[in-house]
């Protein structure tokens, strides 16, 4: 399954009713929400999810729409069952404003897209297509954007495709935020600093609309001037990592990364900058172009890579962040820091190496997820199971 992006330009006339419309399904959300804290509230149960379905017959919108909502809302809640039982504290779905609710679904039906985008009950939409959609189209939705753009996202099945074969190197990859990326092979990829580039302008606009009158239209045009800027920053990011990640997995057969867990680091110290250079969406794009471009990512425990000697595996634990050199002082290397730990990093996939993800250790550890994958489905059932039996209790909370 693939989903594929497009710039709509609606009509005025358009544009009202898809606003119109949005209104009613943030009202038939809320409607709904309500109802199902009335009714445990008097029970001690939630509806079920045919129960809801019900409920939002002739509301107004188009009949899949009001379906997808209703499935929404039920999936929501349900989805604190199971978050409560694995101890994850969470909060109970909220009622949303207007500016929440900016999708309308077409699950199935109501739309038709050959040359031209035909939407229920919108008529023919503006379309930029600006590139074909291989597959089937399964599900359409048309979203707005907080600077006032609407895109159609399609979602197709795609034909399966002999992968390709790519005869390239192995490279090991140390992500930074002084640099973007290092490679093991000595190549180095600067940290355009997105946010860094445009934060004058952006302080300068946010402080015009922290100064307008709540509730005005001049409120609301500034605010939309944020939005603009920030979907512009995350536009070149996007485009950015879109453009590396394509190159990467073009020139080099393996590529061997870092598991990173960019929230956690976030939180604890330059979240500005981490947030910035954007190490999960780049992650996320090499994991997903590798299959198509016949090469192969593994991502490795990060820990003690920039410590570690390449060369003798000498761990130094007095190195700070400060020290851009590595210095071993049992070998006597001395190296970039960053280089030295993209080669640690390839190293660890490397056959006969520990913590090896290569060759039979990998086709073991595809085993054990296959098993574990067998093992979640089942423990899933039972914890459904389990949130069901204490939904209709009246110990839950």
């Amino acid at each position: 399954m693939k989903s594929y992006k497009f710039r709509i330009y609606p009509s005025k006339k358009q544009e009202e009713l898809l606003n119109k419309h949005l209104w009613l399904a943030k009202n038939l959300w809320n409607e709904l929400l309500g109802e199902c804290k009335k009714i445990y509230t008097n029970f001690g149960y939630f509806p079920t999810k045919n129960t809801l379905q019900l409920m939002v017959k002739n509301y107004g919108l188009y009949a899949q729409t009001q379906q997808e909502i209703a499935h929404r809302v039920h999936n929501s809640v349900i989805r604190v069952f199971k978050l409560r039982n694995n101890l994850v504290k969470c909060g109970f779905p909220r009622f949303k404003s207007i500016d929440r609710m900016k999708s309308l679904h077409y699950p199935q039906y109501g739309f038709c897209f050959d040359k031209k985008l035909k939407v229920t009950p919108f008529g023919e939409i503006a379309i930029k297509k600006h590139r074909e959609i291989k597959g089937e189209i399964k599900t359409l939705t048309l979203k707005r954007e907080s600077s006032g753009k609407w895109f159609a996202i399609f979602c197709a099945e795609t034909p399966k495709e002999i992968p390709k074969e790519n005869n390239g190197e192995a490279v090991g990859i140390d992500l930074g935020v002084m640099r973007f990326a290092t490679l093991s092979d000595g190549k180095v990829i600067k940290n355009p600093r997105h946010l860094m580039k445009y934060e004058k302008e952006l302080a300068f606009i946010q402080r015009k609309f922290s100064r307008k009158k709540k509730r005005s239209k001049n409120r609301k045009m500034a605010k939309v001037r944020v939005a603009r800027l920030y979907e512009k920053i995350s536009d070149c990011r996007r485009d950015f990592l879109h453009k590396i990640s394509t190159e990467l997995v073009n020139d080099y057969s393996f590529i061997a990364s870092e598991r990173l867990a960019s929230q956690k680091m976030a939180e604890q110290n330059y979240g500005k900058q981490i947030h910035d250079a954007g190490w999960s969406m780049f992650a996320n794009m090499l994991a997903y172009k590798a299959e198509g471009a016949g090469c192969r990512v593994v991502f490795v425990n990060p820990e003690n890579t920039s410590k570690m000697c390449s060369r003798c595996g000498n761990i130094r634990k007095d190195l700070s962040l400060r020290d851009r050199t590595y210095t071993c002082p049992e070998c006597g290397l001395t190296i970039d820091r960053d280089l030295n730990a993209a080669v640690n990093i390839l190293k660890r996939v490397t056959p006969g190496q520990g913590g090896s993800n290569a060759c039979n250790s990998l086709q073991k550890e595809r085993d054990v997820a296959e098993r574990s994958n067998v093992c979640e489905a089942g423990s899933l059932r039972l914890l459904i199971g389990e949130a069901c039996h204490k939904a209709t209790s009246p110990e839950f909370s």
